[in-house]
């Protein structure tokens, strides 16, 4: 089995800071690419940022300029730096990671339990 567990969310004034985890653990054979996502109350979740193994990344319009996805290959980890953070950034944060269990199978999407940020006003 595959785990994604997230930390780092919280309460934060706006034009504040806060910096997400995402760990991956278990049966890991390889870990392609990671990403994070959010969804607002009333809203459809969607992509923030992700990161190919290579490390390129890419981000959603909104948050470009103010967040910074990076990655530990080694520690099959992925880290959200959010800066200057605004009370539309309020969500559940989630992250997500193809991963390979195994060189027999191909790549599987997980995703983790979700971690709540909410910017004060």
């Amino acid at each position: 089995q595959v785990q994604l567990v997230e930390s780092g969310g919280g309460l934060v004034q706006a034009g504040g800071s806060l910096r997400l985890s995402c760990a991956a653990s278990g049966s890991i054979f390889s870990v392609n690419g990671m990403g994070w996502y959010r969804q607002a109350p009333g809203k459809q979740r969607e992509l923030v940022a992700a990161i190919t193994s290579a490390g390129s990344a890419n981000y959603v319009d909104s948050v470009k300029g103010r967040f910074t996805i990076s990655r530990d290959n080694a520690k099959n980890t992925a880290y959200l730096q959010m800066n200057s953070l605004k009370p539309e950034d309020t969500a559940v944060y989630y992250c997500n990671a193809e991963v390979r269990r195994a060189l027999r199978f191909g790549y599987e999407h997980y995703w983790g339990q979700g971690t709540q940020v909410t910017v004060s006003s």
